[in-house]
């Protein structure tokens, strides 16, 4: 069994800004070589998350909807006295930190109108880094 890691590296422009990373994953698919396996995709971090989700301005829109509206800023949460982040931290534990996909033939499999996006949740601009860990044979 082998095991290719590499990692991605990109700016944010803060709360709700969603990154396709999809062609980038795929890359890293085919530079691995592996051709049966799985590939995890993971964000090490406590305010970004992984989804998937179709690449459509208006579906895109009411994903950061859906967000601003299932976890509210201000709220009067208790971890809000230490830094006023304490929704991003919520939405992200509610979303996750990591996707995992299999790779059959050499290439990453997903639907097709599935893209893989990188979740920004901080309340600012950050420079994030992305893990792709690819496994298998």
């Amino acid at each position: 069994m082998k095991v290719f890691t590499r990692e991605l590296r990109f700016s944010t422009a803060g709360e709700v800004d969603l990154v396709d990373v999809t062609s980038e994953i795929e890359g890293v698919v085919r530079e691995s070589g592996i051709q049966n396996g799985q590939v995890l995709v993971f964000v090490p971090g406590a305010t970004g998350a992984i989804v998937t989700i179709e690449h459509e301005p208006g579906l895109l829109e009411d994903f950061k909807g859906a967000l601003r509206e299932l976890v509210q800023e201000g709220k009067g949460y208790l971890h809000d006295r230490i830094d006023d982040n304490a929704h991003s931290h919520l939405r992200a534990t509610l979303l996750g930190p990591s996707e995992c996909f299999p790779v059959v033939d050499g290439r990453l499999v997903r639907g097709t109108w599935q893209q893989i996006f990188f979740v920004e949740l901080d309340v600012r601009p950050r420079h994030r880094r992305v893990i792709v860990q690819v496994v298998g044979e």
